[in-house]
């Protein structure tokens, strides 16, 4: 049986692992993006060339409206959802809570909080037996910086992400009997673009030392992780991290 993935913020890094690696695996993806569709459009091209299934869904998750039309594209063009992958995020300039302004923490909680819980929602009224679905599962992409704290630098980010904890823990039990299971990875230092989103490109390589395996992650091995949470080797585990850190 064919199965259909969402994945947010799917243009690049993590996101567009996930979505290689889920049409390697068998999915139909859905790739969605805010704003950069060329990149979206060359995942779709990659997954497509490759002789899997894809289309690119442009969509602000921190929008409700937009969320809601997004959603309602899959099933018009798949039918069923199996997956949801809760990956978009966004962090902004380094500084301290002290330099930090209300409409900064707003936009970080709108797109990293926000955005997850209207994604879950919409995929658990489709998904859940409750409802009339098939099941499916759910994966949120936290940070170890929800553990850590991410002082001096982005304390907001790490706040949005411990939020994004709290709802996997707490969804995962509501759901737990209606074919629903929902987990989080815990990424570390990756080599990402997002970095370059907080001012400093080589973030990783200035605290790759801190790593007890001395060197930044690949967004493919945080994909291997996602992938096993989503597929049934991991049939027995809900409300569970799993931490792609290098040990940090």
């Amino acid at each position: 049986m064919e199965k259909t993935i969402l994945i947010t913020g799917a243009s690049r890094g993590i996101g567009a692992a996930c979505a290689l690696l889920a049409a390697e695996r068998g999915y139909r993806v859905c790739v969605n993006y805010r704003s950069d569709a060329q990149a979206a459009e060359e995942v779709v091209a990659a997954i497509v060339a490759a002789g899997g299934s894809a289309f690119a869904l442009q969509a602000d998750v921190a929008v409700e409206a937009e969320v809601q039309a997004m959603f309602e594209q899959v099933g018009v063009r798949y039918g069923y959802l199996d997956a949801l992958v809760n990956n978009a995020g966004i962090l902004e300039r380094q500084m301290r809570v002290e330099q930090m302004d209300a409409a900064r923490i707003s936009r970080i909680m709108a797109t990293n909080v926000t955005g997850p819980f209207l994604c879950a929602r919409e995929a658990v009224r489709r998904m859940s037996t409750r409802h009339g679905g098939r099941g499916g599962a759910i994966v949120n992409v936290s940070s170890r910086a929800a553990v850590l704290g991410s002082s001096g630098e982005y304390v907001d980010y790490a706040a949005s992400k411990a939020a994004l904890d709290v709802l996997t823990l707490g969804l995962s039990k509501e759901v737990a009997l209606e074919g629903i299971r929902v987990n989080g990875v815990r990424p570390g230092l990756i080599e990402t673009g997002m970095h370059a989103s907080g001012g400093e490109p080589g973030r990783v390589q200035r605290l790759q030392s801190s790593v007890p395996m001395g060197r930044g992650g690949q967004a493919a091995e945080v994909a291997r992780a996602v992938l096993w949470l989503l597929s049934d080797d991991a049939s027995y585990t809900t409300g569970s991290f799993i931490d792609v850190s290098g040990g940090r």
